[in-house]
């Protein structure tokens, strides 16, 4: 793979394909905060707005104007900011789920992942603006969504006593991905101790060692219900996404030894989640093959091979093993052949197992301008540390 033309390759989408599209198809002029809901050609097919989908449009644009010091990102990310936090807070302090256009609540805050997203945006508009008020939302909804992690639901939860309580292992991954996310954006390691601490309980609590697997539920006293749908479900596309965000929050503090155990969960991962006979990876798992009881479980999905993308670019870029590279080569092989929209730009999301797209649509209540621009970037800046390394060494060598 010749590094510098896939590195090109991955900017020329964002910039030319992705990005455009958003910009002109997802900001709401007339109340503020954006559609998600796009069809394939970008046409609004519902209003309502989703507060992860908003905050994370924020994180974005927010990101792509300070990293590429363009304004017009920072005024689209700063005009969600200010109709989110005006109109997406309730009483207590947590975030709506959703809102309909013109930022009326429309579904309770039974969902932290809304903390999240907003911690995640508002600490980026900081960065983005240097306002402080958008640091003070930030370390408000951190708080928040380390306050419910014990309670996601709270008064909202539907479920009755003979209902097993679990953990859930993406709760617990997003908060490595929030510990990187505020020491780069509000230059603070605040959070960082909540981050090292979850280190533990992803690698170890949540990793079973029989099925070499991070299943995406345990019991609260850390076993594996084996006997329960739900308690043998794996994701391997969260599993992937955590690992790569272990390997950003930690890499100037791991050992190599430390760097090749997490590479190594990165490639039993994939292995694991691999369909051999159509290619790409599966959403959902059974960690004994029974069946499973979500009836899209083995559908190719954009966020999936996203986080696979840079996970495969961080191990690559991180050990230099082949095996690392073969695997970025063979993800992005069956990617980019199955998932852009070379007639209307941006990518399908949701395929099905041979890699047939099963809706149109390029947003919705969980697709938005997010999981694929960040795979774009950091996937381009990877291959470009890569590459750095290897004309290093190639100097190194002709001079000896």
């Amino acid at each position: 793979m010749n590094l510098e033309k896939t590195a090109a390759r991955y900017k020329a989408e964002l910039f030319n394909s992705i990005i455009p599209f958003w910009e002109k198809n997802c900001v709401d002029r007339q109340h503020g905060g954006y559609f998600t809901s796009l069809d394939r050609d970008g046409t609004v097919y519902d209003t309502m707005k989703y507060m992860w989908m908003q905050w994370r449009i924020v994180y974005t644009f927010a990101t792509l104007g300070r990293i590429y010091d363009n304004s017009k990102w920072v005024d689209l990310a700063a005009a969600g900011y200010d109709f989110l936090t005006e109109h997406g807070k309730s009483p207590d302090g947590s975030y709506y789920f959703a809102l309909n256009r013109e930022g009326v609540p429309a579904m309770a805050p039974s969902n932290i992942y809304a903390d999240c997203f907003a911690a995640m945006g508002a600490a980026a508009m900081f960065a983005a603006s240097g306002d402080s008020k958008c640091k003070i939302e930030a370390e408000s909804a951190m708080r928040s969504y380390l306050r419910r992690i014990s309670n996601p639901k709270g008064q909202w939860n539907k479920a009755l006593s003979g209902m097993p309580q679990r953990k859930s292992f993406g709760h617990y991954m997003m908060i490595t991905n929030l510990g990187s996310v505020m020491r780069e954006n509000l230059q603070t390691d605040e959070f960082e101790v909540n981050a090292r601490e979850t280190l533990t309980i992803v690698t170890e609590d949540f990793w079973n060692r029989k099925t070499e697997m991070f299943f995406e539920n345990i019991n609260l006293d850390g076993s594996f219900d084996l006997e329960s749908c739900e308690g043998r479900t794996l994701n391997p596309g969260h599993a992937l996404e955590s690992l790569w965000f272990l390997l950003q929050l930690l890499e100037n503090e791991l050992s190599d030894g430390e760097i090749r155990n997490i590479c190594d969960y990165i490639y039993k991962t994939y292995q694991f989640g691999l369909d051999r006979e159509y290619g790409g990876i599966y959403y959902f798992m059974d960690a004994l093959g029974k069946p499973h009881i979500e009836l899209q479980w083995d559908m190719k999905l954009w966020w999936v091979h996203c986080e696979a993308l840079i996970a495969a670019a961080y191990a690559w870029n991180y050990t230099g093993e082949e095996r690392f590279a073969r695997m970025f080569e063979e993800i992005d092989e069956w990617t980019w052949s199955h998932f852009p929209d070379s007639a209307y730009g941006e990518w399908f999301g949701y395929l099905n197992r041979s890699g047939e797209p099963t809706h149109m649509l390029k947003g919705g209540k969980w697709k938005t301008c997010y999981h694929l621009p960040r795979c774009l970037m950091e996937c381009s800046k990877q291959l470009e540390q890569k590459k750095a390394k290897q004309d290093a060494r190639k100097n190194k060598e002709d001079n000896t």
